[in-house]
């Protein structure tokens, strides 16, 4: 299982560029990770964001489906996620972030298993606006 954060601040959403491997070097994704043994969703999520991003984040809800990542072997679970205490990230793994609203969100290349999340965003960035 892999687990990735929508991590959403003031409408906007927390994309990533990828820096390696070479065949996804420069196409953007949700940050996250690989849930290690022993560890659920949420923990691993929380884990992810510190070693990626040097945040703290309290992990909400699902967004979307499951995703059959392209080589068959794991699926990809996406959660909203608010930061904690304050912290602002920090591209500790990635080339760079941006902060997408919804008319930002087709402006960068997605890793195809982050598109169909993509689409579930418009919900998502709208009832956080509201909140």
């Amino acid at each position: 299982m892999i687990v990735a954060a929508a991590i959403v601040k003031d409408g906007r959403v927390l994309a990533c560029e990828r820096s390696a491997p070479a065949e996804v070097a420069g196409r953007w994704e949700f940050p996250g990770g690989k849930v290690e043994p022993g560890e659920s969703d949420a923990q691993a999520l929380a884990r992810e964001c510190v070693e990626e991003l040097g945040v703290h984040v309290e992990v909400g809800a699902r967004v979307g489906p499951d995703v059959s990542l392209a080589h068959g072997r794991a699926v990809l679970r996406v959660f909203a996620v608010t930061l904690r205490d304050g912290d602002v990230p920090r591209a500790l793994e990635h080339t760079a972030m941006r902060w997408l609203a919804v008319d930002e969100l087709g402006s960068v290349p997605w890793l195809p298993a982050d598109k169909p999340i993509v689409a579930e965003l418009p919900a998502l960035l709208a009832a956080e606006r509201l909140a």
